[in-house]
């Protein structure tokens, strides 16, 4: 599977972790959270098929290292709040975006 083909996949899957949340009450703290790291990924979704391989790194790296904090408060915001299902889901979107950023 392509880098990009991964990212598209990773918001796909943030999306629906936020969804979930929202559906099992998460606080609006640990949502809104979320929700901005979310976003921060999903305005790259259209753009991230367009950058060229030896610029890609540059581009996507400081993206992924942004939204892998967002994430990671918003996981600690959920244990927090008793949410431990959903803080594992978190969890593991982070691992898929720490492989990401690895493999650029």
């Amino acid at each position: 599977m392509s880098i990009s083909e991964r990212y598209r996949q990773l918001v796909a899957d943030l999306i629906a972790t936020v969804k979930q949340v929202e559906d099992e009450g998460g606080t609006a703290r640990a949502l809104k959270v979320l929700r901005n790291g979310a976003d921060l990924l999903e305005d790259q979704v259209e753009s991230v098929g367009e950058i060229p391989r030896m610029r890609i790194e540059s581009h996507l790296s400081p993206i992924l290292l942004d939204a892998h904090n967002l994430l990671d408060r918003a996981r600690l915001l959920l244990v927090e709040d008793g949410l431990d299902a959903s803080a594992a889901r978190v969890w593991d979107i982070q691992q898929q975006l720490y492989r990401l950023l690895n493999d650029l």
